[in-house]
């Protein structure tokens, strides 16, 4: 299944039946009357996010939905039956804007909440309503009010708790199959990655989400390389991992790209915790680590964590300090993302429990 983060489409709901003229005409009754009967009210247009989705693909091969209308009045005082609803079911995360996909209208971050997004019109009077003691035989009836229609986008932001950001090659697609069931496309050359992924990552029989996105290259946030067009799915995190990668020969520059991307792109990516970390050291010898991890130390001005996928080295200690951000931001708070159900989860392949337990790709 391909990755889509956006859509556009177009939605209509339900016109309101007509109302009814009619009168009575039975045998043996000297006196008859008005007896139409209303028009059905008009189906609505629903959003609802639901469980088992994490992209908006369906919506490529179908952009136009319309609510049934509904039914006209009929003698008898028979009020016609409502049209039928359209409800567009959508992954947890996902945002609803108006046509200049500017405006908001619903931003969708619990699974089961559903929003309305077009009323159907309300069907017509028939001519029984119109009946009064001046008035008691009325020829006319209203017309149903026609439904609403307009074009929205819907753009998805990923549900995770923690997300992984560096250059690209620096090892997060690795990282993140290392800790999970994910299987993300890993290779040596840049832009691997070309959509987000996700995995469930344990330690310390805590379950956490990891969010692994495109590599970012100086110039992301005008559009340079894949750009920060999914920068979006790390917004709704509680923690940044920061992978530099040991390779890197200027380290403390391949951080401050980063960081300056992340800084410049407006979502306040830069106000959440960051942890960072210089991952692939197992390429290098103890002296290279060393070095590298005391330059990185004093651009970010943070202790660097010490880590490699491969060998499973300094795994468990990231994972544990990811953790920990999570669970002081999960501090009273109630229904958290890292408390999900494990029943709505998949379980994760390595855990990183025991002491002795070694990370594999």
């Amino acid at each position: 299944m391909k990755f889509l983060d956006e859509a556009k489409v177009y939605i209509r709901s339900g016109d309101g039946g007509a109302g009814a003229v009619s009168f009575r005409r039975e045998k043996f009754i000297e006196f008859g009357g008005p007896d139409g009967g209303d028009g059905g009210r008009g189906g609505d247009v629903w959003v609802e996010a639901v469980n088992g989705l994490n992209t908006l693909i369906d919506f490529r091969f179908q952009q136009h939905f319309k609510a049934k209308t509904g039914m006209h009045g009929s003698g008898r005082n028979r009020t016609g039956a409502n049209g039928d609803d359209v409800t567009l079911r959508v992954p947890v995360g996902t945002q609803i804007f108006e046509d200049d996909n500017e405006t908001l209208i619903i931003d969708l971050t619990e699974e089961g909440q559903r929003f309305r997004i077009a009323k159907g019109g309300n069907g017509g009077f028939g001519n029984a309503h119109f009946k009064t003691s001046t008035n008691q035989a009325p020829n006319w009836a209203n017309p149903g009010l026609e439904g609403e229609e307009k074009t929205v986008w819907l753009r998805l932001k990923l549900i995770a708790d923690a997300g992984l950001v560096g250059l690209p090659n620096a090892g997060k697609s690795t990282f993140l199959a290392a800790v999970s069931r994910a299987r993300p496309k890993i290779a040596n050359y840049p832009f691997t990655t070309l959509h987000p992924n996700l995995g469930v990552a344990t330690v310390d029989d805590r379950e956490f989400i990891l969010a692994d996105i495109p590599g970012l290259i100086e110039g992301a946030h005008e559009g340079v390389g894949i750009g920060d067009r999914f920068l979006g799915h790390v917004e709704r995190t509680r923690v940044l991992l920061h992978l530099v990668s040991a390779q890197e020969e200027d380290v403390a520059k391949a951080y401050t790209t980063v960081k300056y991307e992340l800084e410049a792109y407006d979502g306040g990516l830069e106000d959440k915790p960051v942890i960072v970390a210089l991952s692939q050291i197992d390429v290098l010898n103890d002296d290279e680590v060393k070095e590298k991890a005391k330059a990185l130390k004093k651009a970010s001005g943070k202790t660097p964590f010490l880590i490699s996928a491969i060998s499973g080295k300094g795994m468990r200690e990231v994972l544990r300090a990811l953790r920990d951000v999570i669970v002081d931001a999960d501090d009273g708070e109630e229904g958290t993302l890292a408390e999900r159900p494990k029943k709505n989860r998949k379980k994760a392949d390595v855990s990183f429990e025991d002491e002795d337990q070694e990370g594999e790709e």
